[in-house]
């Protein structure tokens, strides 16, 4: 069994469940309560205190809780993350396509934090954004609880500037640049989203930099920060992201085509430093080629 380096955590849902055990269940219904149970008996479910959780520890809804994710086994993933910076604050690294930022799913230690964890030595390293496991470039990690809340700002506030480019059908039919807006929700399967109709909650300008014969390089600024805001306005233009798995249409699962990367690069970060009131910029090393 491999067991993540770092815990993950989770603030328990509110709801009618007699025990922790019973919340944990309701929430990851795919986890079988005998694992739960099992790894509370092996001290891998913690409270915000680092203390053991047993099976008959009361449900308190907002109760903070810790616990290891395990896999029984893990697919190696080729590419190599680039520490772009590192200070006593703020980590910011350019990750390769297929990596997960966070242990999920399958992949526990095969994640960027853990990576980084056991390069940099730091426990505290804390990611202060997500970027999808088919995404590459830029993340940004908060080195310390200390100033954890002062970077966290920059997003809840939008003071920082995220740009991204993408290869993607040719839309001659339209005026750039542009700004799609539409309302988000989440669909079908869960960790898909979808428009529907209403208030918009989701803005993406978008620029075309370079037009070839079947593709276009497209420069995305995602003004608002919505799950897979950048691929499904794509998409619903006309012009899904050259190798998405998710949109418009759903694939089949199957293994990771390294050959067939999601033509979407985190490219860009700029923000004034809320520690040190540098203005900063960042820019990936990676690059996704036009060809026709």
């Amino acid at each position: 069994m491999i067991r993540a380096d770092t815990p993950s955590t989770l603030h328990l849902p509110p709801g009618d469940f007699a025990t922790v055990l019973d919340a944990l269940c309701a929430h990851f219904p795919r986890i079988e309560r005998a694992l739960w149970q099992d790894r509370m008996r092996r001290g891998h479910v913690l409270d915000a205190h680092g203390q053991p959780i047993d099976e008959g520890r009361p449900h308190r809804a907002g109760m903070p809780v810790r616990y290891f994710r395990e896999v029984v086994e893990e697919p190696a993933i080729p590419g190599e993350e680039v520490v772009l910076h590192a200070d006593e604050h703020l980590v910011v690294v350019d990750k390769p396509h297929f990596l997960p930022v966070i242990p999920a799913g399958g992949y526990v230690r095969q994640t960027l934090l853990a990576r980084l964890v056991r390069r940099l030595g730091n426990p505290a390293l804390v990611p202060l954004h997500r970027l999808d496991r088919d995404t590459a470039g830029l993340v940004l990690f908060s080195a310390q609880p200390a100033t954890r809340d002062a970077y966290l700002s920059l997003f809840r506030e939008r003071r920082i500037v995220k740009r991204y480019e993408a290869l993607a059908p040719p839309l001659p039919q339209l005026e750039f640049p542009c700004v799609r807006r539409s309302r988000l929700e989440a669909g079908e399967p869960f960790f898909r989203m979808r428009e529907v109709a209403g208030e918009p909650n989701s803005r993406t300008r978008i620029e075309v930099v370079e037009r070839g014969l079947r593709l276009w390089r497209y420069a995305l600024e995602p003004l608002t920060g919505r799950k897979h805001q950048l691929r499904v306005h794509m998409a619903s233009l006309g012009a899904p992201i050259c190798n998405d798995r998710f949109y418009p249409e759903l694939q089949e699962r199957s293994e990771d085509d390294l050959r067939r990367p999601l033509q979407l690069l985190a490219s860009g970060l700029a923000f004034v430093d809320p520690v040190s009131g540098q203005a900063r910029a960042f820019r990936s090393g990676r690059a996704l080629v036009l060809s026709d």
